[in-house]
């Protein structure tokens, strides 16, 4: 039983309906409602507020059914989210959903009301369980669930139990289940292999850096190529982070979890493309061989980088992943990166940017985000801002010295090893809950999965 969810046949015939009601639905249930019902909704004060609940007693003074308000603004995939643990125990089906309501999106809406992080505690048992509901297709919702919450784990776990060799072998534990193909290049064969900007920036950790390559699919199919930055923990490196800088920088590697996620529902679900994952994963530390500010390092495509600051590491590593995924000319290009601060002071903790070379990408992955409710905005790579990345010493710096548009210039750094002609995204994302709300738990989020996978299983299906 995969997230309290279940076959129609393994429910008594008993299960209790569910019926999802805005305020404006409550009156039209109110209409064809039983009395008692009616009357009992209008005493216990339901009126179809967001998140409240209605236990309405049968007959014979046993739960008879659930109603539960649903906010007209709020997708309707978070209708369910979070009943698992907030209904008592026994079996529940969908009688009456949101408006417009799909089931799959659903039913994945519940499964990810089913999350929690235990890793270190015992977990809260969730005895409500749901007939999958009418339509619903058990396969993607199960799929991305179960992505997700890799996703989500990966990034709640702390760099003590998670360093560069442990996201790794999570790594090849998906290729390995999914028949991929798949290398590990760690600590020094990266300069072997010319990767030296993922070996400068993780060089200084006593756990070695390494790039993950996975590589799954038809050698003919359209080729799909994600990038994830894997900074398993940021010390800032010698310009050092603050405490209150440091402290959530254990989630720092979330661009790689979020991209090993996908690749996992992609492969999963045979979607009908060339997919490789380049995973560059390193620990930002400080020690006698790291990385110091005005460094110069020479990338693998060639271009001099000179370090203005050891604290904006994950373009580094990036900037070799895009190198050699750009080789092969990809249909789609994407990467994934906690990257700055600067797009969370433009756009918040619940709304990535996005930048884009491509129009048509752009406007794909900004409709599957609304669709899904994994939201996009797009932000400019305004190009006279590229100026402000020049170096007096080197081909480029990695940081300005400006304190403006900080998300915007590490967007142009990036496009520097994307070839033009190559459709390439790149999200910088907060990855990261600030707040409750259903089926989002307060803590790791998989930002852009839904969207990502939405948006290839369209384009290429």
């Amino acid at each position: 039983m995969a997230f309290n969810l279940i076959e129609d046949d393994e429910a008594d015939p008993g299960a209790v309906p569910i019926a999802v009601l805005s305020k404006a639905g409550l009156e039209a249930w109110r209409e064809s409602a039983p009395a008692r019902e009616r009357d009992w909704a209008a005493a216990t004060g339901f009126t179809g507020e967001p998140g409240k609940l209605a236990l309405v007693p049968d007959k014979a003074g046993k739960l008879g059914r659930v109603l539960v308000g649903a906010s007209e603004d709020e997708a309707t995939m978070w209708a369910l989210a979070g009943l698992s643990e907030n209904l008592p125990e026994g079996n529940y089906r969908l009688e009456q959903g949101p408006g417009g309501g799909d089931p799959t999106r659903i039913a994945l809406g519940w499964a990810l009301g089913t999350y929690s992080f235990t890793l270190y505690r015992e977990k809260k048992e969730h005895r409500a369980r749901l007939v999958w509901p009418e339509g619903a297709d058990r396969g993607l919702a199960e799929r991305l669930a179960s992505a997700i919450c890799l996703a989500r784990d990966l990034i709640n776990t702390p760099a003590s139990d998670l360093g560069p060799p442990e996201l790794a072998e999570a790594a090849v534990v998906v290729a390995e289940n999914a028949g991929a193909k798949h290398r590990v290049i760690t600590g020094d064969g990266l300069l072997a292999e010319n990767y030296p900007t993922i070996h400068a920036v993780g060089r200084a950790s006593s756990r070695a850096p390494r790039l993950v390559d996975i590589s799954w699919g038809e050698e003919r199919a359209p080729k799909v190529t994600l990038v994830g930055k894997g900074v398993c923990f940021d010390s800032g490196g010698l310009d050092l982070k603050s405490a209150s800088g440091m402290r959530m920088m254990k989630k720092d590697m979330a661009g790689a979890a979020i991209m090993l996620g996908l690749a996992q529902a992609v492969m999963a679900g045979k979607l009908p493309v060339r997919l490789r994952v380049l995973l560059p994963l390193v620990e930002n530390a400080v020690s006698g061989n790291a990385m110091r500010p005005l460094d110069i390092v020479k990338t693998r495509k060639g271009i001099t980088v000179e370090i203005g600051n050891t604290d904006a590491e994950g373009r580094l590593i990036l900037c070799d992943a895009l190198a050699e995924a750009a080789t092969e000319k990809p249909a789609m290009l994407v990467d994934a990166a906690t990257l700055t601060g600067a797009a969370r002071v433009a756009l918040g903790p619940e709304l990535p940017a996005l930048f884009c070379n491509d129009d048509t990408l752009a406007a794909g992955l900004i409709a599957s985000g609304a669709a899904e409710d994994d939201p996009l905005w797009r932000m400019p790579l305004w190009r006279p801002y590229r100026k402000l990345i020049d170096s007096k010493a080197a081909d480029i710096n990695n940081v300005s010295e400006s304190p403006h548009a900080g998300a915007i210039t590490a967007a142009l750094y990036l496009q520097e090893f994307v070839e033009p002609g190559i459709p390439w995204a790149h999200l910088d994302v907060m990855a990261w809950n600030t707040r409750a709300r259903p089926g989002r738990p307060e803590g790791a989020e998989a930002q852009t999965l839904r969207a990502l996978y939405a948006h290839i299983a369209e384009r290429f299906a």
